[in-house]
């Protein structure tokens, strides 16, 4: 018989809707039920793509004498954390704090007034390898909850009061210099695997924020050496079986040192990261192979996470038919069945794939000893291996697929979104465009309200959970990067309005920061303030970077003055932890340092090529403004008139312009001159 989650529209939740656990959504109802009966709580925060938590399932949750056992004692209360990232924040930090290490499955106990006393990730059904059995778990908590009340009020209020500390810190009020970008450079520099790119050993994750700011910093001030650890760690990743050789896009992250063995899960985010990093090395490089991962990605989602309505889907599955991987490898006698001999011969030699394979007897396919140099050439695989490879993807199509989560995520689309924005105009690809334009206005349609009000998730025609910070963040992010690649003034002003309920509902002048949830919501613990990237940028961040673009667009001194409050509070942190602060870097590169203001007018379609040309070109601190069809009224457009009728641009630094130009050609010197100074 179904459980309560059998209603719930996350596909996460309805994998374990027939579990014999009485499992909850985290409702208010479930919240009472455990105060009326005195129940503590069982939380478990996981995720569709999650590969323990699949096994957890299928170890315990579906073992008929530990859901005896939970039922019995606890609450069970199961949450999505792609939903909730607001209580996975909470309390991932509270199993931090009381076992020094994180991950999912979390397992969480709390009092019923949802305050933590006993934490863990992963339990095996029974103890093995130094792990306590799960079963052995529940009896010990169970009974120090009846029987050791004052211990356990002790416990966590103890917790408690640390984790609501945590999240209120007063921000510092610090000096903001170049000598903290500098310094940052240097810590990265230390850390970074100079064999195999990316920082640190194993596993290995792709920080495309941290390689983000590396090149920002190279393109400010002309370092060569920060070039040098984002072109080595594309590369590596790029030839490595992290990034899907057949079918495009990225897996999650290597588990060694060398991106050889992937964690075979796709995420939306990943992939949405991935896509203007590759681009902008490709417009600072001009080496084709960065254009062809972010052309061989997009295809992917295009091809794979698509909704007919045009949102993206959020994940795959790292597993098929119960074993990661699978759907991924390749035995060389499969190969060697469906490849004609020629095709068959050079595609074992250029992904080295072997009898003994380099995974569990299959192969992962890599391209070996390109990954190791820079200088490898050619960027790009040859006629014979792409008509290889679209072989190859057509039989990877019969096997039975991994589960693909299909939930549209607001802020995980929101990036996606700026992706495709920057590459359909940086690319002059008028199909990524439309891409990021079907989006947008999916977005707009399913997930706004008409009072600017944001949701966060979406599925099957309903919409549901009161958006984060980093949805408003992240979209109106997106939203002025579409309106900087069509000049659709809607875009605009959505992003402006957005930007003002989110400095309205998540920005404390108290404290002088961002929390990640308004203050008005309800049946949580305490307000998350996320400060650090992780794996995918804060939604405080995204919010101080846009405020920066946003000033100098409107003219809104608030803007300003929000963005540099938020700045001087985290410049502690991006001293002491720089690999979880790309995102902040780039921000305050860019507090530091002018870029570049294009105003554009005239009409569509005759500023196209105007555009066209500044997109053309790696200038991460730039704004583009258009006057269109005369209707623009913002401050910074005053006195830009069209010359002579012609669509004009305007390039200016720190609002001093260059004189105005109808040719692309001049638009395009006077850009190649500001970047040689």
């Amino acid at each position: 018989m179904p459980n309560n989650l059998i209603n719930e529209s996350s596909p996460y939740l309805l994998q374990h809707a027939n579990n014999p656990v009485e499992w909850h959504p985290w409702t208010a109802e479930a919240l009472e039920l455990s105060k009326s009966l005195n129940k503590p709580i069982l939380l478990s925060i996981g995720y569709s793509a999650c590969h323990w938590c699949h096994v957890m399932e299928q170890e315990s949750f579906e073992n008929v004498q530990i859901a005896e056992l939970m039922n019995e004692h606890f609450i069970n209360i199961k949450v999505d954390r792609e939903e909730r990232p607001d209580l996975d924040s909470i309390y991932m930090e509270a199993v931090q704090m009381m076992t020094g290490s994180g991950g999912w499955p979390m397992t969480m106990f709390l009092t019923p007034d949802l305050k933590p006393f006993f934490a863990g990730t992963y339990f095996p059904p029974e103890s093995r390898h130094g792990m306590p059995g799960f079963n052995a778990v529940l009896i010990s908590v169970a009974d120090a909850f009846q029987n050791k009340a004052e211990e356990i009020s002790k416990i966590s209020e103890q917790i408690t009061s640390q984790l609501q500390h945590n999240m209120s810190l007063i921000s510092e009020d610090s000096i903001l210099s170049e000598d903290i970008l500098s310094t940052a450079v240097s810590t990265l520099s230390k850390n970074f695997d100079y064999q195999n790119g990316g920082f640190g050993n194993s596993p290995k994750f792709p920080q495309p924020m941290t390689l983000e700011f590396l090149l920002q910093y190279h393109k400010t001030y002309n370092d060569e050496k920060s070039l040098e650890l984002v072109t080595k760690t594309l590369d590596c990743m790029m030839y490595g079986g992290i990034y899907d050789q057949i079918g495009g896009g990225f897996h999650r992250y290597s588990t060694d040192a060398y991106w050889l063995v992937p964690h075979f899960e796709k995420m939306l985010y990943d992939n949405a990261l991935l896509i203007p990093l590759y681009l902008h090395a490709f417009l600072v490089t001009n080496a084709p192979k960065y254009k062809y991962v972010v052309e061989q990605t997009i295809q992917y989602i295009q091809r794979d996470m698509l909704h007919p309505d045009g949102g993206f889907f959020s994940s795959q599955d790292a597993d098929s038919e119960g074993i990661e991987g699978k759907y991924f490898v390749w035995h060389i006698n499969e190969l060697r069945d469906i490849l004609p001999t020629e095709l068959f011969d050079e595609a074992c030699e250029y992904y080295s794939i072997t009898d003994s394979g380099n995974f569990e007897g299959q192969n992962i396919l890599s391209v070996p000893g390109k990954k190791f140099s820079l200088e490898a050439e050619p960027d790009t695989p040859n006629d014979n291996i792409m008509q290889t490879n679209e072989i190859i993807l057509s039989h990877r199509y019969h096997r039975i697929p991994p589960f693909k989560d299909d939930k549209i995520i607001l802020a995980w689309n929101a990036m996606m979104l700026k992706g495709l924005s920057e590459a359909g105009s940086s690319l002059n690809n008028p199909d990524y465009l439309q891409l990021a334009i079907n989006n947008a206005e999916f977005l707009l349609a399913n997930l706004m309200s008409d009072t600017g009000e944001l949701q966060r998730i979406w599925r099957n025609g309903t919409s549901k959970i009161n958006g984060h910070l980093e949805d408003y963040a992240l979209f109106a992010d997106a939203l002025l990067t579409l309106y900087e690649s069509t000049l659709d003034e809607k875009y605009l002003e959505v992003s402006v309005q957005l930007t003002d309920k989110m400095i309205l509902l998540f920005w404390d002048d108290q404290q002088n920061c961002f929390y990640d949830v308004s203050l008005n919501e309800p049946t949580i613990l305490t307000r998350p303030r996320t400060v650090f990237d992780n794996a995918q940028p804060c939604g405080a961040s995204v919010a101080t970077k846009l405020l920066l673009k946003l000033c100098k667009v409107t003219g809104g001194s608030k803007y300003s003055a929000i963005s540099e409050k938020s700045l001087r509070g985290m410049a502690p942190v991006l001293l002491r932890a720089p690999s979880a602060a790309g995102t902040w870097l780039c921000g305050l590169e860019m507090y530091l340092n002018s870029g570049q203001e294009f105003v554009i007018t005239g009409e569509l379609p005759e500023i196209t090529d105007l555009l066209i040309a500044v997109h053309k070109y790696y200038l991460p601190n730039k704004v583009i403004v258009g006057e269109v069809n005369y209707v623009s009224e913002l401050p910074i457009l005053k006195g830009k008139t069209r010359y002579s009728g012609a669509p004009t641009a305007y390039m200016c630094e720190n609002y001093v312009c260059n004189h105005p130009t109808t040719r692309v050609d001049e638009l395009i010197e006077q850009i190649l001159s500001s970047n040689s100074k």
